[in-house]
C-alpha cells in the first residue's frame, strides 16, 4: 500500500477521533433563571365583575385564552381594518422583521462551521528563468514558459471543546430574542393603534360637549347683554359671563390640536402620510366594552409575555458565551489538505508526474497572554449574572403591568359609573328646569347654567368610557396579546 494512502487513513483517524471527542461542549448548560411565582396578580382577589356598573359589566375570566386578533372584541370593523394596516405597513415593524431575518442569516452562517470548507484556486503565470544565473526551473530548459496551476484546499476545524457549537447556540438565542421582540412590536403597534382610536373618539365628544358648552355660554352672554340694556343686569354680571366663555373657548383649541395630532399618529402608525389621514373616523359609540376580561394565571405569564421571553434569551445567549470564552482556552485543532496540479500545459495539469498533494494537522494553545482569555471568560460571566438580573427585573415588571392594569379596570368601572349617575342627575336637573322656564318660573340664564352643568358632566363621563376602553386594552397587551395563537413570525 502507497505512503499517500496511509497518510490518508491516518487523516480520517484523526478526524475520526475528534468528531468523537466532538459531543463534549464546555461551558454551562443553559437553564431558565428561576422567576416568582405569586398565587394572584393582586394582594387581594378582586371581584369577578369589574365594578357595579350593571349597563356595562365586566366579568374577569381567570386562564381564557387571548385570541391573535384581540382588537376584535372592540367591536368595531374600521377599528379592525387600521390596525391589520398598521400590522402589514408599518415601518418599525419592517425592520423588526429584517433583524430577525439578519439573525437567522448569522445562525445559519456559523452552522457552517461545523463542516469542511474547501477552495478551488487556478493561477495561470507567464514567467522566464534567469537562465544566465540560475539552472532553468523546468525540465525542458525553456526559459520563457506559461505555467498553469490548480490546487484544492480543503480545511476543517474540529469541534472538540464546543467553541462553534456555543456560538451557534448564542446567535441562535439571539435570533430567538429577535423573533420576541417582533411579536412585543406587533402587540405594542396595535395596541398602540387601538388606543389611538379610543382617544380620538374621546376628542371628538369631548370637542362636541365642548362646543355645546360655547353655544349655551354665548347665548347666556346675549341674554345678559340685553338685560344690561333694559338695566335689569350688572356690569358685573356681564363681565362674569364673559370670563366664563372665555374660559370655554379656551378648552376648544387644545382639544382640536390633540385631535389633529392623533390623527397625524394613527395615520403614521398605519404607515401613511399625516395628509393621507382622512376616513375613518372614530366615535365612542362604535366601540364596544368587551363583556369578558381575562384575567391571565400568574404561572403563565411567564410564557405569555413576549417581552419577557425575549429578555430570557438573552439570558440563554449570555450563557452560551460563557462556554465560548471558556472553549477558546483550550486548543484549537485543525486538519487540513491540499491537491493540485502544475503544469505548464493546461490539459497534463492533472498527469502523474505533474501532481502534488500535502495533508497536515494543527494544535494550538495559548500558553501566555497575560490574563486576557480568563478576564474575557470572567466578563462573560458577569454579562450572564447581568442578564439573569435584567430578566428578573422584566418578569417583575409584567407581574406589576397586570396587577396595575387589574386595579385599574376596578376603579374604572366604579368611576364610570359614578360618572353615568352624574350625568343622568345633571339631565334630570336640565329637564325640569327646562320645564320650570316653560312655565315662567326660572329665567333664561338657569337654563342655560344647567345646559352647561349638564355638558361638564357628558365630558367627565366620555373621561371616563374613554380610560375603561383603554384600560381594558392595557390588560390584554400585559397579559401577552395572544401571539402565542398565530406564531405567524417563525415563516418570517
Amino acid at each position: 500500500m502507497s505512503r499517500s494512502m496511509h497518510a490518508w487513513r491516518r487523516t480520517l483517524l484523526a478526524a475520526a477521533l475528534a468528531a468523537a471527542c466532538a459531543g463534549c461542549a464546555v461551558g454551562p448548560a443553559y437553564q431558565r433563571p428561576a422567576t416568582p411565582s405569586p398565587a394572584q396578580f393582586t394582594r387581594e382577589a378582586l371581584p369577578a365583575t369589574a365594578g357595579d356598573d350593571a349597563a356595562r359589566p365586566q366579568r374577569l375570566a381567570s386562564g381564557q385564552a387571548i385570541a391573535q386578533t384581540w382588537w376584535q372584541v372592540f367591536g368595531s370593523d374600521a377599528l379592525n381594518d387600521r390596525v391589520q394596516r398598521a400590522l402589514a405597513h408599518n415601518p418599525d415593524l419592517d425592520a423588526a422583521m429584517a433583524a430577525l431575518r439578519q439573525a437567522q442569516e448569522s445562525v445559519a452562517a456559523q452552522r457552517a462551521t461545523y463542516f469542511p470548507s474547501a477552495q478551488l484556486n487556478y493561477t495561470p503565470s507567464r514567467q522566464r528563468d534567469a537562465v544566465g544565473t540560475l539552472s532553468p526551473a523546468l525540465t525542458s530548459n525553456a526559459t520563457y514558459y506559461t505555467l498553469h496551476t490548480a490546487q484544492l484546499n480543503i480545511t476543517y476545524a474540529p469541534d472538540v471543546f464546543g467553541l462553534n457549537r456555543r456560538t451557534v447556540e448564542s446567535l441562535q438565542a439571539q435570533a430567538e430574542n429577535q423573533r420576541y421582540q417582533l411579536e412585543a412590536a406587533r402587540l405594542s403597534l396595535a395596541s398602540n393603534v387601538v388606543n389611538a382610536a379610543i382617544q380620538e373618539a374621546s376628542l371628538r365628544a369631548q370637542i362636541e360637549a365642548t362646543e355645546a358648552v360655547i353655544a349655551a355660554q354665548t347665548q347666556a352672554l346675549d341674554i345678559l347683554h340685553h338685560q344690561a340694556r333694559l338695566g335689569y343686569a350688572s356690569g358685573l354680571d356681564v363681565a362674569a359671563q364673559e370670563s366664563a366663555l372665555a374660559q370655554a373657548r379656551q378648552a376648544l383649541p387644545g382639544l382640536q390640536k390633540q385631535l389633529a395630532q392623533n390623527r397625524d399618529l394613527l395615520a403614521v402608525l398605519c404607515g401613511d402620510t399625516p395628509d393621507q389621514a382622512g376616513a375613518p373616523q372614530f366615535d365612542l359609540e362604535h366601540l364596544t366594552l368587551p363583556v369578558t376580561l381575562p384575567q391571565g394565571v400568574p404561572s403563565q405569564l411567564v410564557d405569555q409575555r413576549p417581552d419577557v421571553r425575549a429578555a430570557e434569551e438573552n439570558v440563554h445567549a449570555a450563557s452560551a458565551q460563557v462556554g465560548v470564552a471558556l472553549a477558546n482556552r483550550l486548543p484549537q485543532f485543525t486538519l487540513s489538505g491540499a491537491y493540485g496540479g502544475s503544469s505548464t500545459s493546461f490539459t497534463r495539469m492533472f498527469t502523474d508526474d505533474n501532481v502534488f498533494w500535502a495533508l497536515a494537522g494543527s494544535v494550538s494553545q495559548t500558553v501566555f497572554d497575560f490574563g486576557a482569555l480568563k478576564h474575557k471568560q470572567r466578563a462573560a460571566e458577569a454579562a450572564l449574572q447581568q442578564s439573569a438580573a435584567q430578566y428578573r427585573s422584566v418578569v417583575l415588571g409584567a407581574f406589576q403591568n397586570v396587577a396595575d392594569t387589574l386595579y385599574a379596570i376596578d376603579s374604572d368601572a366604579r368611576a364610570l359609573a359614578a360618572a353615568d349617575d352624574a350625568e343622568r342627575a345633571a339631565m334630570r336637573t336640565l329637564e325640569l328646569t327646562r320645564k320650570q322656564q316653560q312655565l315662567g318660573y326660572v329665567d333664561s340664564l338657569v337654563l342655560i347654567n344647567a345646559q352647561q352643568a349638564y355638558q361638564q358632566a357628558r365630558i367627565t363621563r366620555i373621561q371616563a368610557q374613554a380610560m375603561r376602553l383603554s384600560d381594558t386594552a392595557a390588560l390584554i397587551q400585559a397579559l401577552g396579546g395572544g401571539w402565542q395563537s398565530g406564531q405567524t413570525s417563525k415563516s418570517s
